[in-house]
């Protein structure tokens, strides 16, 4: 897979960082793809929550052409994310591994029960940061793109969120250039700095296509990846 080099060096810096780790620890890669699992380590000095959102009966938006679900969607990026920072040496801990919500019995309010177990996981794990993962849907099928959104009144989810736009502004079509505040209970339910990144639209025809794609996902892991390493001042390894 070929990515093409933003001109700003600390960018580049970054990305040449993840290039050389995870091009010499394929083999590596395809192991820990095969866990359902992965926790922080008091060897870690930085942790990350990563949260797949929706799950379970909870599918999120559903691709017209596809029917794919955002849920199943936004598990796989959040893992080949969490791959990526395993090798490079960060913490990761998942809010969920696998396509079930995290609701218990599906009754009243499981919504609600949802979120207050990832809430617990998150306020167990102590992370320095929270990365949520969803995919975007719109009435009109021509909207496109990443967006990225940062925690209510946080200048070190902006900083962050700003960057990861950026990334995203360069790489994917469509997307915006300007990161967005966003009020989400999974960033306001702990102190730790935080982003919600909206991956792309399902209600776009042509960026449907490329969100179920293996390549594509894994593209998008990489760009959220380097903005999280960036963010942790990782640039050398």
């Amino acid at each position: 897979m070929i990515f093409r080099i933003p001109i700003n060096l600390k960018k580049f810096l970054c990305y040449l960082c993840v290039f050389t780790v995870l091009f010499s620890a394929n083999a590596y890669l395809s192991f820990i793809n095969n866990t359902q699992q992965t926790t922080a380590s008091p060897a870690n000095k930085f942790t990350v929550v990563l949260d797949a959102g929706h799950g379970g009966v909870d599918s999120g938006c559903v691709g017209k052409n596809t029917n794919a679900y955002e849920r199943d969607i936004n598990l796989s990026i959040t893992k080949k994310i969490g791959n990526f920072l395993n090798v490079l040496g960060v913490g990761v801990v998942y809010t969920r591994t696998n396509e079930d919500g995290l609701y218990g019995t599906f009754a009243s309010g499981h919504k609600m029960r949802d979120m207050r177990a990832r809430e617990a996981i998150i306020e167990q794990a102590n992370p320095n940061l929270v990365v949520s993962i969803h995919l975007n849907s719109f009435t009109a099928p021509s909207a496109k793109g990443a967006q990225v959104f940062y925690k209510l009144g946080s200048e070190t989810s902006k900083d962050l969120a700003d960057n990861m736009q950026s990334l995203f502004a360069e790489q994917i079509e469509g997307s915006k250039k300007t990161s967005t505040e966003g009020d989400f209970y999974i960033l306001n339910c702990s102190n730790a700095a935080g982003v919600l990144v909206e991956c792309g639209f399902l209600s776009n025809p042509d960026e449907e296509a490329k969100l179920v794609t293996d390549e594509y996902q894994e593209r998008i892991a990489y760009i959220i990846t380097c903005g999280i390493i960036s963010f942790f001042g990782l640039n050398s390894v």
